[in-house]
């Protein structure tokens, strides 16, 4: 059986923007529903989701036959979640409040093999297809997308040193705790978390790593399209259930 291949880091290496849907509801519908809509990518959340490790393996099955990238992001830069994502066979990963270049260091090392990490062994697991990849060591430490989210001001101005690390292939801006971060919880359209996100994206471009951003605002996700940046969430199965829903019962109020 051949290795499977990671096309999202394929996409994003070519520099061909990617975009996005976050699985916020935890559920394998929704997933199946957001795999086949036509997106470059999914996400399953786990940090800001009632996501455990067997339902994002059942979100992974529901997304499987669909021609999209799956990604997770870890609810914590933990070096045994990590190695349990990775055994269920993610292949992206995004982790969350990354501090400094040590933190990323670590997360490198928790997704690669010895000598070159510390990824425990399993020989029989569904990312080497239970042991029918037979070259599956040999080639897995290449297939792996690593990107690392930078949420605060502390964090920014690690950007460069993060992308210096073999192994980090992006760096994404959160920018919801951003904003808390500068003192505008809950504003990240404010004129000072905007212009510290563009820094950062366009800081992230010149570093060659990938910039990556979160905005459910089509406007806005345009906007930061046009300012460089390559893997960008668009919206999420939550934010399109809430929207519509409310927009259906309203056209029905008298």
């Amino acid at each position: 059986m051949d290795m499977p291949l990671n096309e999202l880091k394929r996409a994003l290496k070519a520099g061909r923007t990617q975009t996005g849907c976050w699985l916020s509801l935890a559920s394998h519908v929704s997933a199946e529903i957001c795999a086949s809509a036509g997106f470059d990518w999914v996400l399953v959340d786990t940090e800001h989701a009632p996501a455990d490790l067997q339902n994002v393996h059942h979100q992974l099955h529901a997304i499987a036959p669909y021609p999209v990238s799956a990604l997770v992001r870890a609810y914590w830069n933990d070096t045994v979640l990590i190695k349990r994502l990775l055994d269920v066979g993610v292949q992206s990963l995004l982790l969350p409040y990354v501090q400094s270049a040590e933190e990323a260091r670590r997360a490198v090392a928790a997704v690669r093999y010895p000598p070159k990490g510390i990824r425990g062994v399993s020989a029989n697991s569904r990312a080497n297809r239970f042991g029918r990849v037979k070259d599956y060591f040999e080639h897995a430490n290449n297939e792996i997308c690593l990107m690392v989210q930078v949420e605060t001001r502390a964090a920014v101005s690690e950007i460069e040193k993060m992308a210096a690390i073999d192994g980090i292939d992006g760096i994404f801006i959160g920018p919801q705790d951003l904003a808390a971060d500068y003192g505008h919880l809950g504003n990240p359209g404010h004129p000072e978390v905007q212009a510290a996100m563009a820094d950062a994206l366009t800081r992230i471009k010149k570093t060659g790593k990938v910039p990556g951003i979160l905005a459910f605002n089509e406007p806005d996700a345009k906007r930061w399209i046009a300012h460089g940046a390559q893997f960008v969430a668009v919206t999420s199965d939550q934010h399109l259930l809430v929207r519509e829903s409310a927009a259906v019962a309203a056209r029905f109020k008298t």
